[in-house]
């Protein structure tokens, strides 16, 4: 358990940052922009469950657990010596990703199949719901990034790559189940 008697350090005045590992970085690093970004996207899944309910609100508080998850295996480097923590360490794991394949399956059924690119709107929490899309794409690149210099969880970057299709399908199901989606009309404004 996480104890926080103090939210302020000072151990960061200089520019760097502690992983999980206890490693100090500087905060400009691939692993701490990957991880800060994940935590963007978290943010941004609170924005949307302010307009949530039922099934949808209940997947995304798990999806801001499952984040935070995230934040965490990235926030540590070095997992072949995960062993000598002493502790668990926090990874995501395959079951996460196919839940999440699920579910879009799931909401991907209830809809009518795209035959234009949709534009993000349409209602507020569908408007959200692109945004969570949109910053977890970047938190997807982030990772990529740091994972072609350093190695990084395969399932994580997965994760990340079905949670903003994941976004997408929702973003569907709030817009009257794809009837209120907003659709791209090319060269319309010329």
């Amino acid at each position: 358990m996480v104890v926080l008697n103090k939210i302020y350090t000072k151990t960061g005045d200089k520019g760097e940052t502690a992983l999980g590992n206890g490693d100090r970085v500087a905060k400009h690093s691939a692993r701490v922009t990957a991880y800060g970004t994940v935590d963007e996207a978290n943010a941004t899944v609170g924005l949307a469950r302010l307009h949530a309910t039922g099934d949808v609100a209940e997947a995304l508080a798990r999806i801001q657990n499952d984040l935070f998850d995230l934040g965490a295996d990235l926030a540590r480097p070095d997992m072949e010596r995960d062993h000598e923590a002493g502790y668990p360490v926090l990874r995501i794991i395959e079951s996460q990703v196919t839940r999440l394949e699920a579910e879009i399956d799931a909401m991907t059924a209830r809809v009518e199949p795209l035959r234009s690119f949709i534009l993000p709107g349409g209602s507020a929490l569908a408007a959200y719901l692109h945004l969570c899309r949109t910053v977890s794409r970047r938190a997807e690149r982030c990772a990529v990034e740091l994972a072609s210099v350093e190695t990084v969880n395969e399932h994580a970057v997965k994760y990340l790559n079905r949670l903003s299709d994941w976004f997408f399908a929702a973003s569907r199901i709030a817009n009257d189940e794809g009837r209120a989606d907003i659709l791209w009309v090319p060269g319309a404004n010329r």
